[in-house]
């Protein structure tokens, strides 16, 4: 993806209601770290991300996962207010340390209940669960045994993926294999900023090969336990890279960033193999001996729609050591998260900016898409994350008031709609988040929820943001602005 830069297409504010396909899904997400809590509870032991909290300096404020938003407890109240959301589905995902706490061997069943449970009380309301099996919470005791960088964890990974579906494929039928990857691999083993804070560029290579055959031998594990009816997918942060120029050098530089940030990926996963631009851009940090035969045929599994997380898009130029910083929207280290790319420089592309420092610019969605359908045709695809923080806060009247989060909904669903137009399978969108959360290094200072969370007492006060979004879950229908902030 190398165009060069445009700003953001505001929605037209006059324009026609646009309706979206019968059968469309509307979600919202969230993941297992973030929301749960009850980090020792029922047999659940130590995730890579219980050790990074907990290790002074890692995150903002010294904030742990240890109760989060509570909603082990609380999950009642979550799915009612799902339920009075009018979404179609939710997609959460499993806690590896809660079904098996070290990893390997027999899974525990108290964790098994509790999601049984709360896919019963969905399934009640009317709504589809959807899981993803891993949303970056390595059980301890793997990586103390090499974590994602060895082979043995996409083994390991593949087990754990049996025991999710014989306990939930009567339930489930919808599953994800993987929440981005590349974040797993690239701020995990590379920069530090993610668990385990490992900075080892080679570390971080070998952990997205062994993420992308976790993949490959999840699926096979999966629809060897599911019905013939249930769908696989993963789902990627593909990076929308535009180059500041249209200069042979910026766009040498988006060719990298796309390279390391998504063909690394979507290679293996959907062509069967890695691009040799990858190879060549990495080779003098490893000679990828770590790919055995038969290690990207095993990748190479059919999928049923591919889940697209998208926020901001990425903005790169040749290194010049002027008018240029390393901030590329994924946390402040003295280690680079591209290994092979030391020559790339990150700009914060134009416009108004969210509380994350992130561009807000639909039109890279849009494009995203767009070069989604013509490099793989017929695949169609879900939104499975978008959405946005904000400095919300709860006013005199007890109403939290998100107007700035309304605007950047409508702004990206109307890019969601005009690709649908434009021909583009989509299938679906999760708004992210449901509630208010731990966001991982940043702990609990950002704010991306539908659902406002007051964390000393747990209490949860829908906003404004989240009777906007029902309206459209409700109707499939994308109005002006009328009433936005009712």
């Amino acid at each position: 993806m190398t165009t060069a830069p445009r700003p953001a297409e505001p929605a037209p504010q006059n324009a026609a209601a646009r309706t979206f396909p019968l059968g469309f899904t509307w979600g919202t997400a969230t993941a297992a770290y973030q929301i749960e809590g009850a980090a020792t509870e029922d047999g659940r032991t130590p995730s890579i991300w219980d050790t990074y909290s907990h290790t002074p300096g890692r995150v903002r404020n010294g904030d742990t996962g240890d109760v989060a938003c509570n909603h082990y407890h609380r999950w009642r109240e979550d799915v009612r207010i799902m339920a009075e959301l009018g979404v179609s589905a939710y997609r959460f995902s499993l806690s590896w340390s809660r079904v098996q706490p070290t990893g390997r061997g027999p899974a525990v069943q108290k964790g098994l209940d509790f999601y049984r449970r709360l896919t019963d009380a969905l399934l009640d309301k009317g709504i589809q669960p959807v899981v993803t099996l891993y949303h970056w919470d390595l059980p301890q005791e793997l990586e103390d045994a090499g974590g994602w960088p060895e082979r043995v964890t996409a083994d390991r990974f593949a087990e754990y993926a049996s025991l999710a579906a014989q306990a939930l494929g009567d339930r489930v039928r919808t599953w994800t294999t993987l929440n981005e990857p590349w974040c797993s691999a690239f701020l995990g083993y590379g920069s530090g900023v993610h668990a385990p804070g490992r900075t080892d560029p080679v570390a971080a290579l070998r952990a997205a090969h062994y993420l992308n055959l976790a993949h490959g031998k999840a699926v096979q594990a999966l629809r060897a336990e599911l019905p013939a009816t249930a769908q696989t997918s993963i789902t990627l942060n593909i990076h929308h890279v535009r180059s500041l120029t249209d200069s042979a050098e910026d766009k040498e530089a988006a060719r990298r960033i796309d390279a390391l940030g998504n063909r690394i990926f979507t290679g293996p996963q959907l062509e069967g193999r890695y691009p040799e631009d990858l190879l060549k851009d990495t080779a003098r940090l490893t000679d990828w001996s770590f790919v055995h035969d038969g290690d990207t045929a095993q990748i190479h599994q059919p999928l049923d729609f591919l889940g697209v997380n998208y926020y901001t898009p990425t903005l790169v130029s040749a290194a010049t050591g002027e008018g240029s910083h390393g901030a590329d929207g994924h946390g402040r280290s003295d280690h680079s998260p591209w290994p092979g790319a030391d020559d790339v420089a990150f700009h914060r592309p134009p416009g108004d900016t969210t509380a994350m420092d992130w561009a807000v610019d639909p039109s890279g969605l849009y494009d995203l898409l767009l070069r989604l359908k013509a490099d793989f045709p017929g695949l169609p695809l879900m939104i499975t994350e978008n959405g946005a923080a904000f400095d919300d806060y709860v006013d005199p009247t007890g109403r939290v008031v998100d107007p700035d989060r309304i605007a950047y909904l409508r702004g990206h669903l109307t890019a969601v709609h005009r690709a649908i137009e434009a021909g583009v399978d989509v299938r679906g969108y999760f708004l992210w988040s449901l509630l208010d959360n731990f966001e991982w290094g940043y702990g609990y200072s950002k704010r991306f929820g539908a659902v406002y969370v007051d964390y000393p007492t747990g209490k949860r006060i829908p906003k404004a943001s989240a009777a906007w979004y029902a309206d459209v879950a409700r109707t499939g229908t994308l109005r002006t602005t009328d009433g936005d902030a009712r």
